[in-house]
Protein backbone atom coordinates (compact mmCIF):
# COMPACT_ATOMS: atom_id res chain seq x y z
CA UNK A 1 0.00 0.00 0.00
CA UNK A 2 1.81 3.21 -1.01
CA UNK A 3 1.94 6.09 1.22
CA UNK A 4 -0.74 8.75 0.51
CA UNK A 5 1.48 12.35 0.80
CA UNK A 6 -0.54 13.79 -1.36
CA UNK A 7 -4.21 14.30 -1.74
CA UNK A 8 -6.02 15.96 -4.67
CA UNK A 9 -8.95 17.47 -2.69
CA UNK A 10 -11.14 18.30 -5.55
CA UNK A 11 -12.14 14.57 -5.28
CA UNK A 12 -13.69 15.38 -2.12
CA UNK A 13 -14.21 17.99 0.87
CA UNK A 14 -14.39 18.11 4.29
CA UNK A 15 -17.61 19.18 3.57
CA UNK A 16 -18.25 15.22 1.78
CA UNK A 17 -16.43 13.66 5.46
CA UNK A 18 -19.10 15.35 7.67
CA UNK A 19 -22.06 14.45 5.88
CA UNK A 20 -20.45 10.14 7.04
CA UNK A 21 -20.56 11.49 10.48
CA UNK A 22 -24.21 11.38 10.57
CA UNK A 23 -23.89 7.29 10.30
CA UNK A 24 -22.16 5.24 12.57
CA UNK A 25 -19.43 2.97 11.47
CA UNK A 26 -21.43 -0.70 10.97
CA UNK A 27 -23.48 1.91 8.43
CA UNK A 28 -20.87 2.48 6.70
CA UNK A 29 -19.05 -0.65 6.15
CA UNK A 30 -22.44 -1.95 5.08
CA UNK A 31 -22.37 1.38 2.43
CA UNK A 32 -19.04 0.16 1.37
CA UNK A 33 -20.34 -3.89 0.85
CA UNK A 34 -22.11 -2.14 -1.93
CA UNK A 35 -19.86 0.27 -3.33
CA UNK A 36 -17.02 -1.84 -2.87
CA UNK A 37 -18.06 -5.35 -3.15
CA UNK A 38 -14.32 -6.45 -2.83
CA UNK A 39 -14.02 -4.66 0.27
CA UNK A 40 -16.40 -6.48 2.19
CA UNK A 41 -13.92 -8.92 4.62
CA UNK A 42 -11.28 -6.34 5.72
CA UNK A 43 -10.23 -2.66 6.38
CA UNK A 44 -11.97 -2.44 9.51
CA UNK A 45 -10.89 -2.84 12.79
CA UNK A 46 -11.33 -6.72 13.63
CA UNK A 47 -11.13 -7.07 17.23
CA UNK A 48 -12.99 -4.84 19.86
CA UNK A 49 -11.70 -1.37 21.41
CA UNK A 50 -12.67 0.74 24.26
CA UNK A 51 -14.26 3.98 23.99
CA UNK A 52 -13.50 6.91 26.23
CA UNK A 53 -17.03 8.23 25.45
CA UNK A 54 -19.08 5.59 24.16
CA UNK A 55 -21.13 8.59 23.91
CA UNK A 56 -19.90 10.58 21.02
CA UNK A 57 -20.94 10.73 17.25
CA UNK A 58 -18.71 9.35 15.07
CA UNK A 59 -15.75 10.71 13.36
CA UNK A 60 -14.38 11.09 10.04
CA UNK A 61 -11.12 12.40 9.10
CA UNK A 62 -7.52 12.39 7.32
CA UNK A 63 -5.64 9.50 8.90
CA UNK A 64 -2.36 10.35 10.96
CA UNK A 65 -0.44 7.41 11.73
CA UNK A 66 2.58 6.32 13.99
CA UNK A 67 3.86 3.30 16.02
CA UNK A 68 5.15 3.48 19.80
CA UNK A 69 6.61 1.31 22.29
CA UNK A 70 6.12 1.35 26.33
CA UNK A 71 8.00 -1.17 27.80
CA UNK A 72 11.32 -0.48 27.87
CA UNK A 73 13.29 2.95 27.38
CA UNK A 74 13.87 4.66 24.27
CA UNK A 75 17.18 3.91 22.66
CA UNK A 76 17.47 7.78 21.42
CA UNK A 77 19.63 10.87 22.97
CA UNK A 78 16.78 13.58 25.10
CA UNK A 79 17.47 15.60 22.15
CA UNK A 80 16.94 12.99 19.31
CA UNK A 81 13.87 12.42 20.91
CA UNK A 82 13.00 16.04 21.89
CA UNK A 83 13.22 16.73 17.95
CA UNK A 84 10.56 13.57 17.33
CA UNK A 85 8.45 15.08 19.13
CA UNK A 86 8.91 18.37 17.81
CA UNK A 87 8.49 16.40 14.18
CA UNK A 88 5.52 14.26 15.29
CA UNK A 89 3.58 17.52 16.52
CA UNK A 90 4.64 18.79 13.00
CA UNK A 91 3.29 16.12 11.30
CA UNK A 92 -0.47 16.00 13.34
CA UNK A 93 -0.46 19.54 12.73
CA UNK A 94 -0.19 19.38 8.38
CA UNK A 95 -3.22 19.57 6.69
CA UNK A 96 -5.77 18.39 5.71
CA UNK A 97 -8.20 18.61 8.28
CA UNK A 98 -9.92 16.82 10.36
CA UNK A 99 -7.38 14.12 11.17
CA UNK A 100 -7.79 10.96 12.86
CA UNK A 101 -4.68 9.74 14.39
CA UNK A 102 -3.90 5.91 13.93
CA UNK A 103 -1.16 4.86 16.14
CA UNK A 104 0.07 1.41 16.35
CA UNK A 105 1.80 -0.06 19.89
CA UNK A 106 4.06 -2.64 18.43
CA UNK A 107 5.25 -4.07 21.88
CA UNK A 108 4.92 -7.68 22.35
CA UNK A 109 2.64 -6.78 24.92
CA UNK A 110 0.51 -3.46 23.53
CA UNK A 111 -0.78 -1.32 26.24
CA UNK A 112 1.39 -2.03 28.96
CA UNK A 113 2.04 2.25 28.50
CA UNK A 114 -0.14 4.47 27.79
CA UNK A 115 0.54 7.58 24.81
CA UNK A 116 -3.05 8.78 25.63
CA UNK A 117 -4.39 10.61 28.31
CA UNK A 118 -5.36 14.26 29.42
CA UNK A 119 -1.94 15.85 28.07
CA UNK A 120 -2.34 14.05 24.66
CA UNK A 121 -6.05 14.20 24.14
CA UNK A 122 -5.75 18.05 24.33
CA UNK A 123 -2.68 18.56 22.39
CA UNK A 124 -3.99 16.50 19.10
CA UNK A 125 -7.58 18.19 19.46
CA UNK A 126 -5.95 21.72 19.61
CA UNK A 127 -4.02 20.59 16.29
CA UNK A 128 -7.00 19.74 14.55
CA UNK A 129 -7.64 15.58 15.58
CA UNK A 130 -10.99 15.09 16.70
CA UNK A 131 -10.26 11.29 17.72
CA UNK A 132 -7.51 8.33 17.43
CA UNK A 133 -7.22 4.98 17.08
CA UNK A 134 -5.10 2.68 18.39
CA UNK A 135 -4.59 -0.96 20.20
CA UNK A 136 -2.66 0.63 22.64
CA UNK A 137 -4.24 1.95 26.14
CA UNK A 138 -4.77 5.14 27.31
CA UNK A 139 -5.53 6.72 31.03
CA UNK A 140 -6.68 9.40 32.46
CA UNK A 141 -10.34 8.68 31.35
CA UNK A 142 -11.84 11.55 33.46
CA UNK A 143 -9.54 14.41 32.69
CA UNK A 144 -8.99 13.82 28.85
CA UNK A 145 -10.32 16.40 26.37
CA UNK A 146 -14.06 16.20 25.91
CA UNK A 147 -15.45 15.22 22.65
CA UNK A 148 -12.32 14.04 21.76
CA UNK A 149 -13.39 10.39 20.27
CA UNK A 150 -10.49 7.74 20.95
CA UNK A 151 -10.80 4.21 20.54
CA UNK A 152 -7.83 2.17 22.17
CA UNK A 153 -7.20 -1.55 23.21
CA UNK A 154 -7.01 -1.14 27.06
CA UNK A 155 -7.63 1.22 29.71
CA UNK A 156 -4.02 1.52 31.73
CA UNK A 157 -2.77 3.66 34.72
CA UNK A 158 0.94 4.77 33.72
CA UNK A 159 2.47 5.68 30.48
CA UNK A 160 5.48 3.90 31.57
CA UNK A 161 8.34 4.46 28.51
CA UNK A 162 5.88 5.12 26.21
CA UNK A 163 8.07 7.24 22.97
CA UNK A 164 6.70 7.24 19.06
CA UNK A 165 9.31 5.06 17.36
CA UNK A 166 7.73 5.99 13.81
CA UNK A 167 6.04 8.48 12.09
CA UNK A 168 4.18 8.97 8.70
CA UNK A 169 4.19 4.85 8.36
CA UNK A 170 1.79 2.28 7.30
CA UNK A 171 0.57 0.49 10.45
CA UNK A 172 -2.33 -1.97 11.28
CA UNK A 173 -4.92 -1.58 13.66
CA UNK A 174 -6.88 -4.75 14.55
CA UNK A 175 -6.80 -5.78 10.83
CA UNK A 176 -7.05 -2.32 9.39
CA UNK A 177 -4.47 -1.10 7.75
CA UNK A 178 -3.61 2.48 6.94
CA UNK A 179 -1.20 4.76 5.68
CA UNK A 180 -1.15 9.08 5.92
CA UNK A 181 -4.47 10.71 4.12
CA UNK A 182 -6.38 7.65 4.21
CA UNK A 183 -10.00 8.45 5.20
CA UNK A 184 -11.06 7.04 8.66
CA UNK A 185 -14.41 6.74 9.97
CA UNK A 186 -14.89 5.54 13.75
CA UNK A 187 -17.35 5.45 16.34
CA UNK A 188 -17.51 3.07 19.87
CA UNK A 189 -18.04 0.09 17.55
CA UNK A 190 -14.90 0.22 16.19
CA UNK A 191 -12.95 2.06 12.72
CA UNK A 192 -12.90 1.66 9.10
CA UNK A 193 -10.45 2.96 6.58
CA UNK A 194 -13.17 4.83 3.51
CA UNK A 195 -10.95 4.35 -0.17
CA UNK A 196 -11.08 7.66 -1.68
CA UNK A 197 -13.38 6.37 -4.58
CA UNK A 198 -15.68 5.42 -2.16
CA UNK A 199 -16.40 8.51 -0.30
CA UNK A 200 -19.16 10.53 -2.20
CA UNK A 201 -20.49 7.37 -3.47
CA UNK A 202 -21.87 6.43 0.76
CA UNK A 203 -24.23 8.15 0.82
CA UNK A 204 -26.71 7.44 -1.95
CA UNK A 205 -25.58 4.05 -1.28
CA UNK A 206 -26.62 4.20 2.61
CA UNK A 207 -29.87 5.56 1.42
CA UNK A 208 -30.90 2.71 -0.77
CA UNK A 209 -30.02 0.20 1.68
CA UNK A 210 -32.06 2.01 4.46
CA UNK A 211 -35.13 1.77 2.13
CA UNK A 212 -34.47 -2.09 1.83
CA UNK A 213 -34.27 -2.76 5.29
CA UNK A 214 -37.19 -0.37 5.94
CA UNK A 215 -39.06 -2.87 3.83
CA UNK A 216 -38.24 -5.78 6.53
CA UNK A 217 -38.41 -4.12 9.49
CA UNK A 218 -41.95 -2.52 8.54
CA UNK A 219 -42.93 -6.20 8.09
CA UNK A 220 -41.35 -7.34 11.13
CA UNK A 221 -42.95 -5.26 12.93
CA UNK A 222 -46.59 -5.66 12.09
CA UNK A 223 -48.58 -7.89 14.36
CA UNK A 224 -49.68 -10.21 11.44
CA UNK A 225 -45.91 -10.97 10.57
CA UNK A 226 -45.03 -14.04 9.90
CA UNK A 227 -42.68 -16.17 7.61
CA UNK A 228 -44.61 -15.91 4.15
CA UNK A 229 -44.44 -11.82 5.12
CA UNK A 230 -40.51 -12.08 5.98
CA UNK A 231 -40.37 -13.94 2.02
CA UNK A 232 -42.98 -11.36 0.36
CA UNK A 233 -40.40 -8.40 2.47
CA UNK A 234 -37.43 -9.86 1.27
CA UNK A 235 -38.24 -10.11 -2.47
CA UNK A 236 -39.62 -6.68 -2.19
CA UNK A 237 -36.20 -5.21 -0.63
CA UNK A 238 -34.56 -7.03 -3.63
CA UNK A 239 -35.94 -5.04 -6.22
CA UNK A 240 -34.81 -2.08 -4.66
CA UNK A 241 -32.04 -0.83 -6.68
Amino acid sequence: MPYREDIELTDFTPEDLAVLTQWDTPTICNALEEVMPERRGHGYTTEPLVPLDPDLPPICGYARTATIRAAEPPNETPAEMAAKREAYYEYVAQGPKPTVVVIQDIDPRPGYGAFWGEVQTTVHKGLGAVGGVTNGSFRDLKDSARGFNLLGGEVGPSHAYVHVVDIDCQVTIHGMTVVTNNIIHADHHGAVMIPDEAVKKIPEAVERISRREAVILTAAKAPDFDIEKLKAAMKGAKEIH
